[in-house]
């Protein structure tokens, strides 16, 4: 040891009543250590719980927003698969003429008549056209006859005893139905079966 050690270590430092020992000191530091980190936890609690509420907030939000890009492209999608409703509705009666012209041409009138024979010929050729591109872009013919009538599809307009058909099946069409990409465009017009009656 040198002689400057020698010195410092012979000083004696005045210790004071109430001056803190080296323990106590040590101790009392201790305490403020854990009454200030039980601030910093709290905060951090309220740090983390901020956190994970802003979390569930994104995550709520980044859901609905591809909820909201779902349902416009279904409905992108609906317009145009189904644009063509009012136009095809007016369709139908066009369509409807031309099978009453068909229905109400007299079959033996036309053996005798040749122009009335290439007029049928050309109303048949017209019809099936017309039938074609209906169907072309997805317009259906609903001809239910001799099935189970389905209030989804059909339209009962008369109920008959029929001996050719069970009760609640189709026994005539009066006007056929349409469906636009399975969605209904006209119920099909309809006479259903009824169980005979015991009189």
């Amino acid at each position: 040891m040198n002689q400057e050690d020698k010195k410092i270590n012979s000083i004696d430092l005045p210790q004071d009543e109430a001056s803190p020992s080296l323990e106590e000191a040590l101790s009392s530091q201790d305490e403020e250590l854990v009454t200030e980190n039980i601030p910093e936890t709290s905060a951090q609690a309220s740090l983390e719980e901020e956190r994970n509420l802003l979390k569930d907030q994104l995550l709520r939000t980044l859901a609905e927003s591809e909820n909201i890009r779902k349902r416009a492209q279904r409905e992108k999608e609906d317009a145009s698969r189904f644009a063509i409703t009012n136009f095809a509705r007016d369709l139908l009666s066009v369509a409807d003429n031309l099978s009453r012209a068909l229905e109400n041409i007299p079959a033996e009138k036309l053996e005798g008549d040749e122009t009335l024979r290439s007029l049928l010929e050309g109303i048949q050729i017209t019809e099936r056209e017309l039938t074609n591109a209906l169907e072309r872009n997805g317009i259906k013919k609903l001809s239910p006859l001799g099935e189970i009538f389905d209030h989804n599809y059909h339209q009962a307009m008369l109920e008959e005893e029929d001996t050719d058909y069970q009760p609640g099946h189709v026994t005539r069409v009066l006007q056929t139905g349409y469906v636009l990409n399975e969605r209904l465009l006209r119920p099909a017009l309809v006479g259903v079966a009824k169980a005979k009656s015991s009189t």
